[in-house]
């Protein structure tokens, strides 16, 4: 098992963030504890994180909230950085500079923490991102953060199609648009993607 934490930034999850999820900062206290009974029962802990520059194709000043968002999580910025409930003590960044796959599994021995840098929604375009995933070989991956219907939406369906066994705590994630969330959450239950709550997830995640 792994706990897979999605883009838990200031950007997204403090109300005075540059992208905001609505009500993302009513649901650290449960990203807190994931994180900490992950840390207690030493359990992996894989974090993406949005690295942007105002270069980026993802970056536009006309969005269309799909495919282009406002300028966020820009390098160097406070609202790139993790919010304290979720912060990593020592992690592996893994950057969009490729590793040769083989490198990989020798990188994360012994590791705990591994953080995954990405210009996109989508953290399976960090080109290291496979040979992670075949490195730690989870019998489960446990997934949280924001936003549900975007950047949760595509790791989940990236692991799904991996045809990696997801468990997604709802109470630990938050969506930017209501319809879009309800329909991706539906569509993840018909493929077999278990939901539990941050109370039930920690209790497994400590051992």
């Amino acid at each position: 098992m792994i706990l897979w934490d999605v883009d838990t930034q200031v950007d997204f999850m403090e109300p005075s963030g540059k992208l905001y999820v609505p009500k993302a900062n009513q649901v650290a206290p449960a990203m807190e504890l994931l994180v900490d009974a992950a840390r207690a029962g030493g359990i992996v802990h894989v974090a993406s994180a949005d690295d942007h520059e105002l270069t980026d194709p993802e970056i536009s000043h006309r969005p269309d909230l799909r495919n282009t968002y406002p300028p966020h999580c820009l390098r160097g910025t406070r609202g790139a950085e993790k919010i304290l409930e979720t912060k990593q003590r020592d992690p592996l960044p893994l950057s969009l500079v490729p590793y040769p796959p083989g490198l990989v599994p020798a990188l994360v021995v012994g590791r705990r923490e591994i953080l995954l840098l990405k210009k996109n929604f989508n953290v399976f375009t960090n080109p290291n991102t496979d040979a992670l995933l075949d490195a730690l070989d989870p019998q489960e991956i446990v997934v949280f953060g924001v936003a549900t219907d975007v950047c949760d939406d595509a790791a989940i369906r990236g692991f799904l199609q991996r045809g990696r066994r997801v468990t997604f705590v709802e109470d630990a994630a938050r969506g930017l648009d209501e319809a879009r969330t309800a329909a991706c959450t539906a569509d993840w239950r018909g493929r077999g993607v278990e939901f539990t709550t941050a109370a039930e997830a920690a209790a497994r995640l400590r051992g």
